[in-house]
């Protein structure tokens, strides 16, 4: 059994279709069916005039700016992401959506930059383009090396966990689910007989149990169980109490990490039986830059969350956050300024969940338990 922490990249949703896709080497089909927008290339044209002029092609490590080289100096055991998009040419646009995610597979290159071990797909987006675009991204991502979790050609598929070994003895389980509160369509639910997500039904309660029987099956002695959730809305700092439940419910259970997106914003933390619950992760990448509406938020300020575990029992050992700025799809480190906004905010906000963020002298954010 290993000595040292186990150290996980866990992050919100990061979306490489529509105007990051169009900056990449291989733009795919600009077409859109938006209720404002028809061409993708108008996103990069919103964030140039926030920021500053784009190259094109910028090329595959552009989006991801200075978190590759932060990633490369934190060395996480493994690395999760939401992968919230297609990854198609399909043109069948899912009915009934008002927005639609995709991304050129020829541009996956992008996406293996940051060298994900898990790429969770149960979430609203990844059927954008309905089971045959499903089925394209299942096979690109396949095909390119990457870990898909939480969708599949079939229920058994979709899941089946991420197992990814962990040097020096134990394993990471990454499970993913997605909720109709963040979105997704109950019609995209994966069957025996056909594709979809890992869907869990709302109230979540109901299926609590059953859900914490398939980690216990899987679940070795000395393995850590991350429950990555599509859950809940865009905006705002609520949790709800179905939540709440659900997190313990499911760290009752076996989970060590639960690890919560949708939210296009950080949401409260909370240590819960010596495990970690990040209620909302916000937004990594994706092309929102310039987009008006919730600029109280910051939706412009990312998190890089980056999870120390103790060996053996999967006890939260420390949690570290790199905060970081979309500026022209790039992304770069906050300033002192903006690092102290995120702090204040995670902090005022994780306070009724018995959590307390400290902005370190590095700049980055630890959390200390009340």
């Amino acid at each position: 059994m290993r000595a040292d922490p186990v150290t996980l990249f866990l992050c919100g949703d990061v979306m490489l279709g529509r105007g990051v896709d169009q900056i990449l080497p291989h733009p795919g089909d600009r077409a859109l069916r938006e209720p404002c927008v028809q061409d993708a290339l108008d996103y990069v044209t919103l964030a140039e005039a926030a920021h500053g002029p784009i190259p094109r092609p910028a090329g595959f490590f552009w989006p991801w700016g200075d978190a590759l080289r932060t990633l490369e100096e934190a060395a996480p055991d493994v690395r999760v992401v939401n992968l919230e998009t297609s990854v198609t040419r399909s043109d069948e646009f899912a009915p009934r959506k008002a927005v639609h995610y995709r991304m050129n597979p020829a541009n996956l290159p992008c996406l293996a930059a940051a060298r994900p071990d898990a790429c969770v797909l149960a979430n609203n987006h990844v059927l954008d383009f309905g089971r045959r675009g499903l089925a394209e991204t299942l096979d690109a991502l396949a095909g390119a090396g990457l870990r898909a979790v939480g969708a599949g050609r079939q229920l058994s598929e979709a899941r089946r966990p991420a197992v990814v070994t962990v040097d020096g003895g134990g394993r990471v389980l990454v499970f993913s689910w997605g909720m109709a509160s963040s979105g997704v369509p109950p019609s995209w639910a994966a069957t025996p007989e056909r594709a979809g997500v890992d869907f869990l039904p709302e109230p979540p309660e109901t299926g609590t149990t059953e859900v914490a029987e398939r980690v216990r099956q899987v679940k070795r002695p000395g393995d850590v169980a991350v429950a990555s959730i599509h859950w809940g809305s865009n905006w705002g700092y609520d949790v709800s109490r179905s939540q709440t439940r659900l997190a313990h419910g499911l760290v009752d259970g076996g989970v060590d990490v639960v690890h919560g997106h949708s939210s296009h914003h950080p949401r409260p933390i909370e240590v819960y039986r010596d495990r970690l619950i990040l209620y909302g992760c916000g937004d990594l990448v994706d092309d929102y830059e310039g987009i008006t509406g919730y600029e109280e938020y910051r939706d412009d300020l990312r998190l890089m969350y980056f999870v120390s575990l103790e060996p053996g029992s999967g006890k939260l050992a420390g949690l570290r956050m790199t905060p970081m700025r979309a500026r022209r799809l790039r992304l770069q480190h906050a300033s002192r300024e903006e690092s102290e906004w995120l702090q204040a905010v995670l902090d005022r906000v994780s306070r009724d969940f018995g959590s307390r963020v400290d902005l370190e002298p590095d700049g980055t954010l630890a959390l200390r338990r009340a």
